[in-house]
């Protein structure tokens, strides 16, 4: 089977742009073409009214000279002897063309007879002149063929010459039509070829490609794009790959103690308690949290995450969250005070917004030393309710603050994996923040901590 002939897009453009310049170049040589022939017999047609107007002059002289037409009948010399002398002596005032006489013509008397001319017939659509005397009176016509056409050997050579030239222009425009389109192909599809190549390479994995910016048109605004989706992709390649570690690491910790557990309790090592028993429950409720968030995690980002977004108090969602907190918070000795506005109407997912307070404050109790407080604020500012929680000492470094919350990143120090964490927990309460078009950041806090800030669209009932 024979392969299939390619026809890129720069043959295509090439071959666009240069049979448009082949159309143009032959419409204009046609046209300059009926142009010349056109106007080259209506020169002829005007040099040889011309003419018939002073040979008419020249026959009225002659017949006031000799009374009659019985002079010329029969005499084709003087006739000829006329046209020398008026090619060779033509009045001043006329401007005769080159080149003699073009046409046939014929010298009819008053009553229409032909006097002298040539004998085959006279042609109906010829242009006629009178001749007239000195006194006006109108004593014969001198009768021209029009020319329709090119007769003479000269007018004919002249005008195959016309052609040929034009022919040969246009071959050479061709040529440099060729050439130039070449060129312009060549230049035009330049920074395609580069977008092409690094699509080819991108394709392959080589998210670390980019493509040269050589312009500020639309195909410069691809390249960035270009350039942009190649560093998003390079980003989110590094990110998972980074979350892959971050899973198997995570993964690795609790499935590696219940393996030393069961292995320890299967060599007779350590016997089947309920202490053991314990710890071993301790490790499974850690790896089912860790695929809990996983899976809430991956909901998020899918958008797959449903929710039912209603008129809702976020003032009555906090106390609730807060209460079931209390006890938990007094039996590490931290301190949970709210300071909170009588109502906070927002227009939010009732259950999704509890899941985030919960994930906080589950956060706050922790991560803060016993002895500690816990803070949670709400207040109106502009067009926004301002949320913060805010815990005491251990803080956070200003540098890890605005990491935290990336998926399974954890800061060195009390705040680590050592406190029961999995690392997802702050990036499930970012996904819901901005579900409800609302941020969240974080910062020291005044106690001594991490404050937390929720920002949400205030939204009347």
């Amino acid at each position: 089977m024979k392969a299939r002939l390619r026809f890129g897009i720069g043959a295509k453009l090439f071959t666009a742009i240069f049979a448009t310049c082949l159309l143009v170049l032959i419409t204009m040589h046609w046209g300059v073409r009926l142009s010349f022939e056109h106007g080259f017999v209506d020169y002829i047609k005007r040099g040889n009214e011309q003419r018939l107007a002073l040979l008419s002059d020249a026959l009225a002289d002659q017949y006031e000279q000799h009374g009659n037409w019985e002079f010329l009948r029969n005499n084709d010399r003087l006739v000829f002897a006329l046209l020398r002398s008026l090619e060779q002596n033509p009045d001043r005032s006329a401007q005769l063309p080159p080149h003699g006489w073009r046409t046939q013509f014929w010298i009819l008397d008053q009553q229409f007879h032909v006097v002298s001319g040539p004998r085959n017939a006279m042609p109906n659509n010829g242009f006629r002149h009178n001749i007239t005397t000195s006194t006006g009176k109108i004593v014969g016509w001198v009768v021209g063929a029009p020319p329709e056409r090119l007769t003479r050997s000269t007018d004919i050579n002249f005008d195959q010459q016309q052609r040929r030239t034009s022919w040969i222009i246009v071959a050479l425009s061709a040529l440099l039509a060729a050439f130039v389109t070449y060129l312009m192909a060549r230049g035009l599809l330049a920074p395609v070829k580069r977008l092409v190549d690094g699509t080819h390479q991108l394709a392959a994995g080589k998210f670390s490609t980019r493509v040269e910016v050589g312009s500020e048109d639309e195909l410069g605004q691809l390249a960035r794009d270009f350039n942009l989706l190649a560093s998003s992709l390079e980003k989110n390649e590094a990110m998972r790959r980074a979350f892959m570690a971050d899973i198997s690491h995570e993964l690795r910790t609790p499935l590696a103690i219940l393996r030393g557990e069961l292995e320890a309790i299967q060599d007779g090592v350590r016997k089947t308690t309920p202490d053991a028993i314990a710890s071993l429950q301790s490790e499974v409720v850690i790896l089912t949290k860790l695929v809990d968030d996983l899976h809430q995690l991956s909901l998020s980002d899918a958008g797959a995450l449903a929710y039912r977004k209603q008129n809702v108090d976020l003032v009555q969602l906090l106390e609730v969250c807060a209460g079931n907190f209390a006890e938990r918070y007094r039996s590490h000795g931290l301190r949970l005070s709210l300071q909170l506005p009588e109502h906070a109407p927002f227009f939010g997912d009732p259950d999704r917004l509890s899941h985030l307070f919960i994930n906080l404050l589950e956060n706050s109790l922790r991560y803060t030393h016993s002895g500690g407080e816990v803070e949670i604020r709400a207040w109106r500012e502009g067009e926004f309710w301002m949320l913060t929680f805010a815990d005491s000492a251990p803080g956070v470094d200003a540098a890890d603050q605005a990491r935290i919350f990336e998926r399974f990143y954890r800061t060195e120090g009390s705040r680590n994996r050592a406190s029961g964490g999995s690392g997802l927990g702050l990036a499930i309460c970012q996904n819901i923040a901005e579900a409800h078009n609302g941020t969240l950041t974080a910062s020291d806090a005044r106690l001594g901590g991490l404050k937390i800030t929720l920002q949400l669209p205030h939204v009347p009932h």
